[in-house]
């Protein structure tokens, strides 16, 4: 098995949006705002070669939305995925799998590109999509709170493909084993319903790719949660008890939208869980 850690692209958004309750004189000792209140985001994934499968973990937001979406996130690099896979020495179409954590418009709209005809299409036409039943149904029947982030372009014509695959929910507990990719996968529900979070053995020890339950290294503290979460209680909760397993059996954190941290690693204190260690990717693995 052989990972690789990618970018799509750098963007913004709203700091307070990101942290929730929390002042801003707290949160932007970590991560400072622009005069606009805009914090630096990225959106990062995982590719994942393991034998015969080519195994992407999220997607981003892809280039296919209109100037005045775009607008609002100020995304500070162009779109590049063709290119960065030609440096790879892989081609989108060798993608056997795609992995969508949730199916927000920063992790799935790069799941699907608008042809020469105007017509949206899978961006990866050999790959088998992968959601769950119950997030599904969340997405393509959204609550108001949601509905902007669960654009029909990014999600409807994964299912119109036949390509759309959904991972069985657990019957009790948090994780189930995915055989055909060969991780396990973590779900929780405070962001949204049914979220997934992977969770890899690989070179001996073990990565957990957080999507939006860790966005950044500034959100560690337990309360330090995004207002964008439908169910910020239970986020705290899901978090405190995801830490401590974290903190207590050495998980390493792949962090997908910090701009600067690509790994961490957590310790608990008497104030709960907090930063132990960051490291970049090819610091830890060969």
């Amino acid at each position: 098995m052989k990972i690789y850690p990618l970018i799509h692209q750098n963007f913004k958004l709203d700091g307070g949006a990101m942290f929730g309750v929390v002042p801003k004189v707290i949160w932007q000792r970590t991560n400072p705002a622009d005069e606009d209140n805009l914090i630096d985001m990225t959106t990062r994934s995982l590719l994942i070669e393991d034998g015969n499968k080519l195994i992407l973990v999220d997607t981003g937001m892809g280039n296919k939305q209109s100037e005045k979406f775009f607008g609002y996130y100020k995304p500070t690099d162009l779109y590049a995925f063709d290119e960065t896979m030609n440096k790879l020495g892989f081609h989108r179409d060798d993608i056997t799998d795609v992995f969508l954590t949730h199916l927000h418009f920063d992790h799935s709209g790069g799941a699907i590109v608008r042809n020469k005809k105007g017509f949206y299409e899978p961006a990866f036409k050999n790959a088998r999509f992968w959601s769950n039943k119950d997030h599904w149904e969340w997405a393509i029947h959204p609550n108001p709170r949601e509905k902007a982030s669960f654009l029909k372009e990014n999600i409807l014509p994964i299912e119109e493909s036949g390509q759309l695959n959904f991972v069985p929910t657990p019957k009790s507990g948090r994780e189930k084993e995915l055989k055909e990719l060969g991780m396990e996968v973590i779900f929780v529900d405070g962001h949204t319903e049914k979220q997934m979070l992977p969770k890899i053995q690989y070179q001996g020890k073990t990565l957990v790719f957080m999507a939006d339950l860790l966005p950044t290294t500034g959100h560690i503290p337990l309360p330090y949660i995004m207002g964008y979460d439908t169910r910020p209680l239970l986020t705290i909760e899901e978090r405190q008890e995801i830490f401590k397993k974290a903190a207590d059996e050495n998980w390493y954190l792949v962090l997908e939208h910090d701009p600067y941290h690509e790994i961490c690693t957590l310790k608990n204190t008497e104030k709960g869980p907090r930063l132990d260690k960051i490291y970049k990717f090819d610091e830890l693995f060969n």
